[in-house]
Protein backbone atom coordinates (compact mmCIF):
# COMPACT_ATOMS: atom_id res chain seq x y z
CA UNK A 1 0.00 0.00 0.00
CA UNK A 2 1.39 3.39 -0.97
CA UNK A 3 0.86 6.81 0.54
CA UNK A 4 1.53 10.20 -0.88
CA UNK A 5 3.57 12.36 1.30
CA UNK A 6 1.73 15.56 -0.48
CA UNK A 7 -1.67 15.78 -2.12
CA UNK A 8 -5.52 17.48 -0.88
CA UNK A 9 -8.00 15.63 1.18
CA UNK A 10 -11.06 17.00 1.07
CA UNK A 11 -10.13 19.95 -0.91
CA UNK A 12 -7.02 20.96 2.08
CA UNK A 13 -3.59 20.99 0.92
CA UNK A 14 -0.88 18.87 2.90
CA UNK A 15 2.66 17.66 2.99
CA UNK A 16 4.78 15.72 4.82
CA UNK A 17 8.00 15.48 2.76
CA UNK A 18 11.08 16.96 4.96
CA UNK A 19 10.99 19.93 3.78
CA UNK A 20 14.57 21.90 3.13
CA UNK A 21 15.31 25.29 3.77
CA UNK A 22 15.33 26.78 0.33
CA UNK A 23 11.54 25.16 0.13
CA UNK A 24 9.98 26.76 3.74
CA UNK A 25 11.72 30.46 2.82
CA UNK A 26 10.08 30.51 -0.90
CA UNK A 27 6.76 29.23 0.76
CA UNK A 28 6.59 31.89 3.31
CA UNK A 29 7.49 34.62 0.85
CA UNK A 30 5.71 34.56 -2.50
CA UNK A 31 5.56 37.78 -4.03
CA UNK A 32 2.39 38.10 -6.34
CA UNK A 33 0.50 35.34 -5.09
CA UNK A 34 -2.73 35.69 -2.52
CA UNK A 35 -2.33 36.53 1.31
CA UNK A 36 -2.66 32.58 2.12
CA UNK A 37 -0.53 30.03 0.64
CA UNK A 38 0.11 26.23 0.99
CA UNK A 39 1.94 25.56 4.58
CA UNK A 40 5.11 23.85 3.59
CA UNK A 41 5.23 21.14 6.24
CA UNK A 42 1.44 19.96 7.38
CA UNK A 43 -2.22 20.53 6.93
CA UNK A 44 -3.71 23.79 5.83
CA UNK A 45 -2.37 27.41 4.64
CA UNK A 46 -0.20 29.77 6.19
CA UNK A 47 0.38 33.27 5.49
CA UNK A 48 2.39 34.80 2.51
CA UNK A 49 4.61 37.16 4.42
CA UNK A 50 5.48 38.92 0.77
CA UNK A 51 2.06 40.26 0.86
CA UNK A 52 1.01 43.03 2.87
CA UNK A 53 -2.24 41.98 4.28
CA UNK A 54 -0.12 38.98 6.02
CA UNK A 55 1.52 41.98 8.15
CA UNK A 56 -1.92 43.91 8.79
CA UNK A 57 -3.13 39.75 10.25
CA UNK A 58 -0.08 39.74 12.16
CA UNK A 59 -0.10 43.45 13.89
CA UNK A 60 -3.59 42.70 14.97
CA UNK A 61 -3.07 39.74 16.47
CA UNK A 62 -0.33 41.05 18.24
CA UNK A 63 -2.48 43.83 19.79
CA UNK A 64 -4.93 41.67 20.58
CA UNK A 65 -2.61 39.51 22.20
CA UNK A 66 -1.03 42.63 24.11
CA UNK A 67 -4.54 44.12 25.07
CA UNK A 68 -5.51 40.92 26.50
CA UNK A 69 -2.22 40.33 28.50
CA UNK A 70 -2.84 44.12 29.74
CA UNK A 71 -6.54 43.98 30.59
CA UNK A 72 -7.24 40.58 31.46
CA UNK A 73 -5.79 40.37 34.53
CA UNK A 74 -6.83 43.99 36.08
CA UNK A 75 -10.38 43.66 34.76
CA UNK A 76 -11.41 40.73 36.52
CA UNK A 77 -10.15 41.80 40.17
CA UNK A 78 -12.10 45.03 39.25
CA UNK A 79 -15.55 43.92 38.70
CA UNK A 80 -17.74 44.94 41.20
CA UNK A 81 -21.32 42.77 41.80
CA UNK A 82 -24.28 43.37 39.44
CA UNK A 83 -27.81 43.89 41.45
CA UNK A 84 -30.48 42.17 39.53
CA UNK A 85 -34.21 43.35 40.24
CA UNK A 86 -37.43 41.23 39.27
CA UNK A 87 -40.34 42.90 39.38
CA UNK A 88 -43.26 40.35 39.75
Amino acid sequence: MSQDASGRIFGIPYNFERPSLKRLLSSYWQPGEDMVVETPFGVGYSLNLANWRSWLVLGLAAVMVYQEKEGGETSEAEEEPVDVIIEE
